[in-house]
């Protein structure tokens, strides 16, 4: 059929319907160049639908507004739109049930996390739900937050702190409840719906973290008894591979019945996400590029290519895997500016609005231990006093010896760059195992490919990708 120059295919499917397919061959034989233009989804049944649009139609989405981040009467917000223009929706509670949610947000650098996660902070406060942040950039990854949060912190021990506090609350709430005879959570009476939400979650849960075994032990805890009881728990971090973030096992019983969106990937971590049967094995999905659009054709000699050609256009661009339809491509709503800001973004700020937020700051220093609270008490290995803050004192070194080496090399770079040489050098001064010039090398063109770090420009220098996200 066709449809405003919409064309629509209608296939039938072998039995148990296609487990995988080749997206490029598919639009050769369209004779399509654009591979971003046809669509492939397969619904129950002996049936796929493959439609050919004119252009993407997730290339010019509208700015998000309050209307679509105020939970609905099902406890969902909408935070874009699928290719067929149904909304993308995103549940933060589930009035049936009364649980709080479980969710994850996985995207490589510059693929729209960051503006994601504005999204759901700003659809939390709009709708009257507690959020306590940790910002594990330093607070650059979402800095609009600052003062519409219930808590805020920006170090990984503050975030320890703030995720005893949730363990201790959801523990609370499980005690009194059960004294009323109360199975569930009902919202507002008498406590309101509470969520953690780690930003840069790979920080604190990598392998050679400091806090890493605690980090996810809390994080499993959240996820396995505070949903009954309003607490929930949201993560967001590169999308790199599951064992990284705590170890496969700590997130995989986690999310499965959570909220999960994929935006663009690498490729460690779609094989984890298959493995752990997040997604479909067999099940395609269409590639995220970096750029939508653009028509992979030998150019004539003399002939001129379009300036902005090779610009990342594609962020916001998702699966929703926990979704009705986890193999539909899906686009957020634009989040804020467009073009970077010098200091706070103002359309962010004005979605926010000037209330305060809802709740109570966290106690942080009431979930110290004896141990880390005399670290924190100005009292120096010396006996005399220290200038650091409680976060500062007891917030100890990364382990180089359980490091990676890529994890390593992202550790020594500053923001202008090192030299293959001074990078050898900084290694060899780090405290960690003995690394070769080759397998540098390796490793260095492997965080190329996954958008870590920038491709040199001639000189030979490594620099690190910005994460504004």
């Amino acid at each position: 059929m066709t449809d405003d120059n919409l064309v629509e295919h209608v296939l039938k499917t072998p039995a148990g319907g296609v487990k995988r397919y080749d997206h490029e061959a598919l639009c050769d034989l369209l004779q399509v160049e654009d591979y971003s233009r046809v669509i492939f989804e397969q619904g129950v049944g002996r049936e796929a639908i493959v439609r050919v649009y004119p252009a993407n139609p997730l290339m010019n989405m509208r700015d998000i507004t309050l209307d679509d981040l105020r939970m609905d009467a099902r406890g969902r917000v909408t935070l874009g739109t699928y290719f067929d223009g149904s909304p993308l929706r995103f549940r933060l509670f589930d009035p049936k049930t009364g649980n709080a949610q479980r969710g994850a947000v996985f995207g490589t650098t510059g693929a729209g996390k960051s503006r994601l996660v504005q999204a759901i902070l700003i659809a939390c406060k709009a709708s009257g739900i507690v959020v306590h942040l940790a910002d594990l950039k330093r607070g650059q990854s979402v800095p609009e937050a600052k003062g519409h949060v219930a808590t805020r912190v920006t170090t990984q021990y503050e975030t320890i702190l703030m995720l005893r506090g949730l363990v201790a609350e959801a523990e609370r709430r499980m005690n009194e409840y059960a004294e009323m005879g109360r199975s569930g959570f009902v919202k507002d009476d008498p406590d309101p719906l509470v969520y953690g939400i780690v930003d840069e979650a790979n920080r604190l849960l990598e392998k050679g973290a400091p806090f890493r075994d605690e980090g996810a032990l809390l994080i499993k805890e959240l996820g396995r008894t505070g949903r009954s009881v309003g607490v929930g728990i949201i993560i967001a971090a590169q999308a790199g591979h599951l064992d990284e973030l705590g170890g496969s096992d700590t997130l995989r019983a986690m999310l499965k019945e959570g909220e999960v969106i994929l935006l663009r990937w690498s490729s460690a971590m779609m094989q984890q996400l298959v493995g752990d049967g997040l997604v479909p094995r067999g099940e395609a999905l269409q590639p995220i590029p970096k750029v939508v659009g653009q028509v992979r054709r030998v150019r004539r000699y003399g002939e001129t290519s379009p300036d902005d050609e090779d610009d990342v256009n594609s962020q916001g661009m998702l699966y929703h895997l926990t979704g009705i339809r986890p193999t539909s491509m899906a686009r957020t709503f634009v989040v804020g500016s467009v073009e970077p800001c010098t200091g706070y973004d103002p359309v962010i700020l004005d979605l926010y609005g000037d209330l305060p937020p809802p709740g109570e700051a966290i106690d942080l220093e009431a979930y110290m231990t004896a141990k880390e609270r005399k670290a924190a008490s100005g009292e120096g290995n010396d006996g005399g006093p220290t200038s650091a803050s409680p976060a500062e004192a007891f917030e100890p070194e990364p382990d180089t010896v359980t490091m990676s080496t890529a994890q390593r090399i992202l550790a020594v770079l500053p923001p202008a760059g090192l030299a293959v040489a001074d990078v050898l050098a900084a290694l060899a001064r780090d405290g960690g195992r003995t690394v070769r010039r080759g397998s540098v090398l390796t490793t260095v063109s492997t965080l190329r490919n996954e958008g870590l770090i920038a491709r040199p420009d001639g000189t030979g220098l490594i620099v690190p990708t910005p994460t504004d996200d």
